[in-house]
């Protein structure tokens, strides 16, 4: 007997009973751009994943200004892939461009900066833990967790039309 070809057959068991639904998401740098939540004065964020058993958000952050957008610190690691335009930190030589990846270890402070000559920047960013704004000595001046980014999004869903509850689905 000759032994059937299974490697395009689907997996045939069921899955954990307590397995999350995966996210998907089409088109995450374009369409409806309600998706896209207010963060700053021309400075949005598109809500990917927002984990808060793990306390991690992964988001497209959208800066269409130039000029310094913030200065903070990370105690916890950061992944970040530009997608589109480019950007820096004050305190590195080195410059962030289109289809680059930048990992920023816990203890990392830094001042974002995208250039005069950048008209849009999009960045995917993966964020462990909290963002703590500070000023340039280090005292802490705000911060951001998965929950203050569920928050904005509940906030800015509602006020659009898509309801409180859209942010559910980028929720694990």
């Amino acid at each position: 007997m000759k032994d059937e070809d299974t490697s395009r057959m689907p997996y045939q068991l069921p899955f954990p009973r307590d397995a999350q639904e995966e996210i998907v998401i089409p088109n995450a740098m374009g369409g409806d751009d309600r998706l896209w939540v207010p963060q700053a004065e021309n400075v949005w964020f598109r809500p990917l994943c927002l984990n808060r058993s793990q306390g991690y958000w992964m988001n497209l952050l959208k800066v269409k200004k130039a000029g310094v957008l913030s200065r903070h610190r990370h105690p916890q690691p950061v992944h970040g892939f530009v997608l589109k335009g480019r950007w820096h930190y004050l305190e590195h030589d080195w410059v962030a461009e289109e289809g680059g990846y930048v990992f920023e270890p816990p203890g990392e402070t830094h001042t974002l900066v995208v250039p005069e000559d950048v008209d849009e920047m999009i960045t995917y960013f993966q964020v462990n833990g909290v963002m703590c704004y500070v000023d340039p000595w280090g005292k802490v001046t705000g911060y951001e967790d998965v929950f203050t980014k569920i928050d904005l999004c509940r906030k800015h869903f509602a006020e659009v039309g898509l309801g409180e509850d859209f942010v559910e689905q980028f929720i694990r």
